[in-house]
């Protein structure tokens, strides 16, 4: 496990640059900050929380009961860029206290000379940090929001559109759209989520495994949705169907963003006065 551990730290550090940064920030704090708080918050507790993340004992135990997934968020826990910035505050505060004081940069009426060290310093730290990353958006995983929501409008617009006020509903999603619907509205239950898209926890749902066949037949999609108690449901409008939906009594409710939601008018939708 502690091999695993280290991988994924290793993952984590991406190009390794501001784990090396947190590192220098560490070891300058600890030699030349003396505030107890600061200590506490930026010396103590990161270097106990690698000491802990790194003890084998600790990585076995956690790994057994919650896995890696769970294991990796340990590590943000650590005040990277916190350490990082109050450092690199505190290096600039040294050099302009010791221009300051050279007797060099003091002008015969004793005011200082300003400007140069100070805008040399801001641009070395930050370039440093600069070089340390990559650029965010060349990330294949990053995609522009579509919304204030930071989720697809296909979600808001269907969401939205199966809304009864005062009450919940419970509608079936396809697979990709589960963990938007739960950010987006608390009143739209599902029958399963999260947990559907994890591989490794292997959970089974009949009826997601119905609604992310291939092609869906409805002869068996029907039934789980009926047994659910559904109020929607909603399908991928370019997937392939076995059977018309309107022949197992599904409504039609509307279209949008490249998906039908039907309502299933087995499962009463009381509407509070």
């Amino acid at each position: 496990m502690w091999i695993e551990a280290v991988k994924l730290f290793r993952e984590y550090m991406g190009t390794g640059l501001i784990v090396v940064w947190f590192l220098v920030s560490v070891i300058y704090l600890w030699v030349h900050e003396k505030k107890k708080y600061v200590r506490v918050l930026f010396l103590y507790m990161p270097v106990i929380l690698l000491l802990l993340y790194f003890n084998p004992l600790f990585a076995e135990l956690v790994f057994g009961v919650a896995g890696g997934e769970i294991y990796y968020r340990i590590i943000w826990l650590l005040p990277i860029t916190i350490v990082i910035a109050y450092t690199c505050v505190c290096i600039y505060g040294d050099m302009v206290r010791k221009h300051n004081d050279s007797a060099r940069d003091r002008t015969p009426e004793g005011k200082v000379k300003k400007g140069l060290p100070s805008i040399a310093a801001v641009v070395c730290l930050g370039g440093l940090i600069v070089i340390s990353g990559s650029f965010i958006y060349d990330n294949p995983f990053f995609h522009k929001a579509e919304n204030l929501y930071h989720v697809p409008d296909s979600v808001v617009h269907i969401c939205d559109a199966i809304n009864v006020p005062g009450r919940e509903v419970m509608a079936v999603f396809p697979l990709e759209l589960v963990q938007y619907v739960r950010q987006y509205s608390p009143v739209t239950r599902m029958p399963y989520g999260r947990e559907m898209t994890v591989e490794r926890w292997n959970y089974y749902n009949p009826l997601c495994e119905a609604m992310e066949a291939e092609v869906i037949d409805m002869e068996v999609l029907a039934p789980l949705v009926k047994e659910a108690e559904c109020h929607y449901v909603v399908l991928p409008t370019a997937r392939k169907k076995i059977g018309k939906p309107e022949d197992y009594g599904w409504i039609l409710f509307g279209e949008t963003d490249g998906y039908e939601v039907y309502r299933e008018p087995a499962r009463e939708l009381t509407i509070p006065e």
